[in-house]
């Protein structure tokens, strides 16, 4: 019925009967054929070594097991002995044809390689598979009975779910921080109103991250877009599963052991985020929607008259004609790059969204529609008509975004916006959303035509493409913004995505809700996006839906002042949501945070250069810096996964929700090493804390031995600091910091044309040593001196340097040298007393 097991023994059937039974009660889809069993253990089995693995043959049935890199296999598997066609939407073509040498570990029962630090096992009846180390401890192992199961085209992979396994991606899914004991669906769903146990919603990024520690962490990906799904344990105790309801077998297992050696080659398999512009580091404002081009400037005023730093407004569908993608409204936004004009001199971005559909407007000058249907740009239905679906604009048509020509089309109708001055693109709606259907999406059978390099043409329906859909729309505005203004950096913001979008656009996790809990659920959201290779992400700051209280909204932008995107928006017919709508006292408290995000910049933009040069994430897990905290049981009910790092250095112990602010109380367990207290800088002498912050404080440590760079508060991202950049250096083993810049929006930097250095610190009973290293890059910064800020030291007897300035606060233990730009290799002593 459904195994790939290789055995006639009752028992062994009745186990498979269970689990189709099984599978039938879990999984909603049409009535299906149930499969042929596979063959048993007397069919034909052959096995053939190829260069950099080895393909195994029982029957009919092919799978090819090969090796991409040391640490990376590749699994596929063909029922009818034939793999389809090696393309991917996620996985980059250069990854899938990397290879390394494997030596063969072939018996009579098993066949397998080995290549510099894996074994590969693959039993020849069962195609059971078995991931292990080079001394054998195993990483992943396939379920011992039904490895591979089958209803109809439905296929499921189980495997074995240690007892002390964690995992964790599949990007924003709701829940707390790790999968395991949860099943999810894997289907963009446009999700408003979703809350805290929603699933499907925005995002299919079938990415898992598991492990239990330091030398055990590994990643799954498995490379099919039609409708998926994930289980940890839900359905079965010890074994969780993935599987989709048609489309190839095809999924990859990425070895550590280091959890952020999995993102890496997560990375590898499908890239990198881009660099985005410095602006969109910046705080973000927008709302649904600010009704005219006079409001807009209004709001710009408010953040310029209040000393609020700022450097990005949105503009929602209001400024449309008729709610028309890539029109203004003649009578409330006239002058749309007069707007802009006024925005870039008052140091704003502008921001506008642009959803993927079309309205239909025939014989109206409305040239998206025109040229869209001149040039066979759009979807049709399954009976060759175009199709159309009821959207914001009323009767609509949609982009076949896997065409290439057709993105290309789609990415020029961005020219008249970024010749007004438009710095963003807000691609929304694009799961794909439809009104007026149960589905809130458009049928199956409509039908897309990949004509794509690197994929053979061929027409194909919803069921294989929707879940790309919202990530090509991405790509298509990305490349269209990069072929309209080549050396402008575009900011692309996605609601919908897949595997691998993280390549064109940031993302935010959707329609979420003015309350605590999501509040509470943003942080897990945000860290599993940032595990799933969306580095850069935010949530609709102070929630979309509903009005916030003065406290939630408060904390809500203290805490997400550490976020890698800031915005705060909000739903049509709420009221205003702008940062000082609460009156003066929280005004001030949130200035501050903002002001402190803008102080932390050069920290903030040195984590976005290591983002999209490593794939490590800004905002970060802890497990990801402290592999033994990976093992933790995250969703029990004293640990959600509440706090998170910003880069290595930052931990933000985020307030436990719920209550009343004045009743915040909680333990705090800091990580293994040395802690400082961010905002006095004095070292804490114990590892378990006691907090209670009160609404104007979050509890934020540094970790010992981080040096971070830092600058005066400015009012957006475009301004020159005042004074010397600053470096803060936290005392303690392994002591060290790197700092990046560039000119911020251009790509100079690909060429040569930025700041790159890294600095360490030894620290001795009678002194600290900082070194400087060589300078990269020929980018020359803003500043012409540096101020080296000790944290908790004692008082200094004198420092060996030229042309030094120095102060010490005794009140907070701080000493500062204050010295020339150090661009070349040298070392700076600080004596102590």
């Amino acid at each position: 019925m459904i195994t790939a097991t290789a055995t006639t023994r009752p028992a062994k059937r009745l186990g498979i009967l269970a689990l189709g039974l099984l599978l039938l009660s879990t999984t909603v889809l049409p009535s299906a054929a149930i499969s042929a069993p596979l063959p048993t253990a007397e069919a034909a089995s052959s096995v053939t070594a190829l260069a950099n693995g080895v393909d195994v043959r029982v029957g009919a049935q092919l799978m090819r097991v090969t090796a991409l890199r040391d640490d990376i296999i590749r699994i596929r598997f063909a029922r009818d002995g034939v793999l389809p066609e090696d393309a991917s939407w996620a996985v980059l073509a250069d990854a899938r044809k990397s290879a390394v040498p494997t030596s063969s570990l072939t018996t009579d029962g098993l066949a397998g390689f080995a290549t510099s630090r894996l074994r590969v096992t693959i039993d020849r009846a069962s195609f059971r598979v078995v991931v292990a180390d080079k001394a054998g401890k195993v990483i992943s192992a396939d379920a011992p009975e039904a490895a591979l199961g089958f209803i109809g085209k439905q296929f499921t992979v189980r495997k074995l779910m240690p007892e002390s396994e964690r995992y964790f991606g599949l990007g924003d899914k709701t829940g707390g921080l790790d999968r395991r004991d949860h099943a999810f669906t894997l289907w963009n769903n446009d999700a408003y109103g979703f809350d805290t146990g929603s699933d499907p919603i925005y995002k299919s990024i079938p990415f898992v991250m598991a492990g239990s520690g330091a030398t055990s962490s590994y990643g799954i990906l498995m490379d099919n877009t039609f409708r998926s799904h994930f289980d940890f344990g839900k359905a079965e105790r010890d074994v969780y599963s993935f599987g989709a309801e048609q489309g190839p077998i095809d999924y990859y297992i990425l070895y550590g052991p280091h959890p952020k050696a999995v993102l890496e080659g997560y990375a590898f398999l499908t890239g990198t985020p881009p660099l985005p512009p410095r602006w969109a580091l910046g705080f973000q404002q927008s709302r649904y929607s600010y009704m005219s081009a006079d409001r807009v400037r209004e709001i710009a005023q408010g953040f310029r008259s209040r000393k609020i730093p700022a450097d990005a407004i949105f503009m929602d569908i209001d400024y449309q004609d008729r709610n028309r993608p890539f029109t203004t409204n003649p009578k409330t936004f006239p002058d749309l790059k007069g707007l802009m004009t006024d925005l870039r001199t008052e140091g704003f971005h502008a921001v506008t969204i642009v959803d993927m559909h079309v309205a239909a407007a025939a014989h109206q000058g409305y040239a998206p529609y025109d040229s869209g249907l001149a040039g066979d740009h759009l979807l049709h239905n399954n009976e060759g008509a175009v199709y159309v679906g009821k959207v914001w604009p009323g009767d609509a048509v949609f982009p076949d975004f896997t065409r290439a020509k057709s993105r290309a089309w789609f990415g020029g109708l961005y020219k008249d916006f970024m010749a007004a001055g438009v710095s963003g693109i807000w691609n929304d709606m694009n799961e794909p959303a439809i009104f007026e259907r149960l589905d809130k999406t458009m049928p199956l059978t409509v039908q897309s035509r990949i004509d794509e390099p690197g994929f053979a043409p061929r027409t194909a329906t919803q069921a294989e493409v929707h879940n790309i859909y919202g990530m090509q729309n991405t790509r298509a505005t990305y490349e269209g913004l990069r072929a309209l203004d080549p050396n402008e950096r575009p900011y692309v913001l996605t609601r919908a995505s897949y595997a691998g979008g993280h390549r064109y656009a940031a993302t935010w996790t959707g329609d979420n809700q003015s309350t605590w809990e999501h509040l509470k659920l943003a942080t897990p959201q945000l860290l599993n996006l940032g595990m799933s290779g969306f580095a850069y992400s935010g949530v609709d700051i102070g929630g979309y839906s509903g009005m916030p209280s003065p406290d939630l909204f408060t904390r809500w932008i203290q805490v997400h002042a550490f976020a890698p995107l800031m915005r705060a928006h909000s739903e049509s017919g709420m009221p205003d949501k702008e940062v000082w709508v609460h009156g003066d006292f929280h005004t001030a408290i949130r200035k501050h945070f903002i002001e402190e995000r803008y102080r932390l910049m050069p920290y903030l933009y040195t984590l976005a250069d290591e983002a999209a040069r490593s794939g490590i994430p800004m905002m970060r897990a802890e497990f990801l810096e402290f592999p033994e905290l990976m093992g933790r049981a995250f969703n029990s009910p004293s640990d959600k996964g509440d706090n998170f790092m910003l880069g290595a250095a930052l931990l933000v112990a985020t307030p436990q929700m719920g209550g009343s602010v004045s009743e915040y109380r909680y333990d705090l367990e800091l990580p293994a090493g040395g802690w400082y207290d961010y905002w006095s800088g004095l070292k804490l002498d114990k590892k378990t804390l006691s907090l209670r912050p009160t609404i104007s404080e979050l509890p934020v440590f540094v970790r010992a031995g981080a040096i971070i760079p830092k600058q005066a508060v400015i009012q957006n991202t475009g301004e020159t600091p005042e004074g010397p950049l600053e470096l803060h250096v936290y005392p303690g083993a392994d002591c060290h910091g790197t700092l990046y810049l560039d000119d911020g929006h251009s790509y100079a930097f690909q060429h040569g044309d930025y700041l790159r250095q890294t600095f360490s610190c030894a620290v001795q009973s009678t002194q600290i040593t900082v070194h400087f290293n060589q300078r990269e890059g020929s980018f020359k910064p803003w500043w012409t001196k540096m101020a080296l800020i000790f944290h908790d030291v004692a008082p200094v007897v004198g420092a060996t340097s030229d042309s030094a300035r120095t102060s010490y606060d005794q009140s907070r233990r701080t000493y500062t040298l204050t010295i020339p730009d150090q661009a070349n290799a040298k070392s700076i002593v600080v004596p102590l007393r």
